[in-house]
């Protein structure tokens, strides 16, 4: 019997939209720091792309986790911010935040791991 993903792992979806690449930056971003141009975000995520930063914010407004706001002044402005659907996920990113400081232990873990394997002390 062949059991779905979604099945598998209820979650799945949820981690599909809000763990995607750059989605959580620019999520973290908008709720640390509120409502911001693109050119804020840009600066704020200084490794992404103005391409890629286009594509997530767009992906993320249809999602309804991002508001778009165009203003028709001269020249035209256009501000991002967190959505309440996108807001809702506060929680999430201060559970995933209190976490964190674990990542010592999972560096430490890999090195070991990987001392292991390299000495072809791993047993199956």
């Amino acid at each position: 019997m062949d059991i779905s993903p979604s099945n598998a792992c209820p979650i799945a979806p949820v981690v599909d939209i809000v763990f995607s690449r750059w989605t959580t930056p620019i999520l973290w971003a908008l709720n640390q720091y509120g409502r911001q141009r693109f050119v804020e975000l840009e600066r704020r995520i200084a490794t992404i792309t103005p391409k890629v930063l286009t594509q997530r914010l767009r992906q993320l407004e249809r999602d309804g986790l991002v508001l778009r706001t165009y203003y028709p002044e001269v020249p035209p402005r256009v501000e991002y911010e967190i959505s309440e659907l996108g807001r809702s996920l506060g929680p999430l990113f201060a559970a995933l935040a209190e976490w964190s400081p674990n990542l010592d232990t999972v560096e430490q873990a890999r090195r070991s791991y990987d001392v292991r394997e390299r000495s072809g002390g791993r047993s199956t």
